[in-house]
């Protein structure tokens, strides 16, 4: 006698390859708890010319859910060798990238690295939701910007104060 596949055959079959892929996926998933709540994308340092200025800063991209006000700080190390540069920003739940610079630095050296020490706080800045330190170099340092801006104001009108370099035109 030859095997008939019946409704209830099929309907077995579906199930059991259903419950094989699901375990499969459970077993294999990246379970969003252990991720770190932040992911920092990118950073390093800025040279703005223009405004005879040099920064550095990161990127940051919530990955998960953090407790609502939470504040992202930044102590960026100051390459003139003073105190650290603190900058913050708190968090919101329409937002998930941030970007975060320190102020106007110098005294920057080429090839040095510079730590920034990352981290989120709760709302009320007592207890540490999450911490990371990161480092970053320039390639050039800080003297090679002009001594004063070569633009001045927001249509970046040529600064007259500033000094020529080069022919003129």
């Amino acid at each position: 006698m030859r095997w008939k596949w019946t409704e209830w055959h099929v309907l077995g079959a579906l199930v059991a390859i259903l419950a094989a892929l699901f375990a499969a996926g459970w077993l294999t998933r990246n379970d969003p708890a252990d991720q770190p709540p932040i992911a920092i994308a990118g950073g390093g340092f800025v040279f703005n010319y223009r405004e005879a200025e040099a920064y550095f800063g990161f990127q940051a991209q919530v990955m998960r859910p953090l407790p609502a006000g939470s504040i992202l700080e930044a102590r960026f190390e100051d390459p003139a060798g003073g105190d650290d540069h603190v900058v913050w920003e708190r968090l919101s739940a329409r937002t998930r990238h941030y970007a975060l610079r320190s102020p106007p630095l110098t005294g920057i050296r080429a090839h040095q690295p510079y730590r920034v020490a990352i981290r989120v706080l709760d709302r009320t800045r007592s207890d540490v939701v999450f911490e990371t330190m990161r480092s970053y170099q320039s390639s050039i340092p800080s003297a090679a910007l002009p001594e004063q801006p070569l633009t001045i104001g927001p249509g970046y009108h040529r600064n007259p104060a500033a000094r020529q370099s080069g022919p003129q035109r």
